[in-house]
């Protein structure tokens, strides 16, 4: 008898990305889940004897989902499959009972290697469930891995856990923008710096808002001895911008293949509220936005990361999609 596959991942992207990189002549049927709670319920009706289970989900995330796994007298194969590479990520799934690690994109060959490994099936013929790509969860997926590659060298550098956002898609007027930045730190004051990106027929810019009162324990986390003067907060924020903005801009890049060029960054404002960073901006009319909370484990540190692409960005960015999906 065929062992079941069940792909746990609340992006149907992410989910065909999956079944796509099984090899062609497995003989498994392959069923699929949005979140831990619906993946644990098809694991109790025998959908799934091998999981690919993401980490980042709603309702109950992949942690939760192998906490509860663990806990019960359910048997399955889990393999994470997460764009959150940071090595305490890593740890803490092993030791949860995941199997095995994929980061994302996933690749066939890592895919291929695990199977092997660990003998999952027998080489007979398999049958994939078909599925139609939503393009706002692709857009989703692509930043869920730009921010796992942002949080993987932010959490390295300050040596610490950077709890990772699920990111928000919309397209958005300017007073909605206003809405999304004001949340980072509601009556706090915030700072801002943005780096324009273009290339491959998109264009756009990169915003990191940070509320003031994050300041001190940033200061902790990067072990500054100094007085935290403007100065040095300016100095705190381009560092922080120098790493989350680079390194999400380049995994675009790497997951579309097209090249990225980053503008130098430039400060939108200091110690002022939502409506004021944008009047320092370019005139934003409607854009799509990609908006990504920071979060840092054990301290107060509110931010916000805002992917803001062009109007005239988005036929190329869907094509660029369906390419990746293809």
């Amino acid at each position: 008898m065929s062992r079941t596959v069940l792909i746990c991942d609340d992006s149907t992207f992410a989910q065909k990305q999956m079944a796509r990189a099984l090899p062609e002549d497995l003989p498994v049927s392959i069923s699929f889940a949005n979140n831990g709670q619906e993946a644990i319920r098809a694991i109790k009706e025998g959908k799934g004897d091998v999981v690919f289970l993401d980490l980042n989900m709603p309702v109950m995330d992949g942690y939760q989902a192998l906490e509860q796994i663990r806990g019960s007298d359910l048997v399955a194969d889990i393999i994470v499959v997460s764009g959150d590479i940071q090595a305490e990520a890593h740890r803490r799934v092993m030791d949860l009972g995941a199997l095995a690690f994929i980061k994302k994109p996933v690749n066939k060959d890592d895919v291929a290697a695990i199977i092997r490994e660990f003998d999952l099936f027998n080489p007979d013929k398999a049958k994939a469930a078909k599925q139609g790509l939503d393009t706002w969860d692709a857009y989703r997926e692509v930043a869920n891995v730009a921010m796992g590659q942002a949080s993987a060298l932010l959490a390295k550098v300050l040596n610490t856990f950077v709890i990772m956002p699920i990111p928000n898609v919309n397209m958005l007027e300017v007073s909605e923008l206003q809405m999304a930045i004001a949340q980072v730190g509601s009556d706090d004051q915030l700072d801002a710096v943005c780096q324009g990106f273009i290339g491959g027929g998109i264009a756009g810019e990169a915003m990191l808002v940070f509320s003031e009162s994050s300041y001190a324990d940033i200061a902790k986390l990067t072990n500054f001895e100094g007085v935290l003067d403007d100065a040095a907060e300016m100095e705190l924020l381009m560092d922080l911008t120098n790493i989350l903005i680079g390194a999400c801009v380049k995994s675009i890049a790497e997951q579309f293949d097209i090249n990225l060029s980053l503008s130098h960054p430039i400060v939108l404002g200091r110690h002022g509220r939502a409506q004021d960073l944008l009047k320092s901006s370019k005139s934003w009319t409607k854009t799509l936005a990609i908006d990504m909370n920071i979060g840092i484990e054990n301290y107060h540190i509110n931010g916000s990361l805002l992917l803001l692409f062009t109007e005239d960005s988005i036929p190329r960015l869907d094509y660029l999609i369906g390419y990746a999906a293809a």
